[in-house]
Formats: C-alpha cells, structure tokens, sequence
C-alpha cells in the first residue's frame, strides 16, 4: 500500500471548508473563532470561497492542538492533515512554501 504524501489543492480546500463546518457545528466554538479573528458571521459564507481565508481557518486549528485532535476524531481524518491542507493553500505556484 503506498503512503500518499501530497495533497492537491482541491483537498486542501475541502479540509479547510471541513474545519469551518466543525467549527460551525458548536456555538461556543464559532463564537471564539469569529472573535479571535474579526470574522463577521454574515461573511462566512463568501469568504470561505477564499484559499487565503481558509487558511487562516486552518491557523486558527493548528493554535489548538486538543481542537485539531477534536476535529480528527469528529471527521474520521488524521490529525495531521490540516497542517497538510494548510500548507498546500499557501504554497505557490512552483511547489515552494511562502
């Protein structure tokens, strides 16, 4: 069996809309999350058609590692793959990492 090491953007964005979905689906959790970082909840919707927004969606995870294992575990997916997603949305188009 090969061990995928890659992630294309699509799956990446698809984490990332994922982890705002958990988010979402507990009111204490998007509250801290739309305070933390300024988001207004009526512009949810059309920033998270954003790479660059859902990025930061992933940030915000990754500060929290008992958050990212709650995600994991609520989603049947590897701790690690935020981290993953979210390298991939802030990489360039070479490959390279910003």
């Amino acid at each position: 069996m090969a061990i995928k090491f890659t992630m294309t953007q699509d799956e990446a964005i698809t984490i990332g809309l994922n982890v705002l979905n958990f988010l979402a689906g507990d009111n204490a959790r998007l509250e801290r999350f739309l305070s933390l970082t300024g988001t207004a909840p009526q512009t949810l919707r059309s920033s998270a058609e954003n790479p660059a927004f859902l990025a930061g969606v992933l940030d915000y995870l990754l500060e929290d590692e008992t958050l990212v294992y709650m995600f994991a575990s609520t989603t049947n997916t590897t701790p690690d793959a935020p981290g993953k997603a979210r390298r991939m949305l802030v990489s360039d188009e070479r490959g390279e990492f910003n």
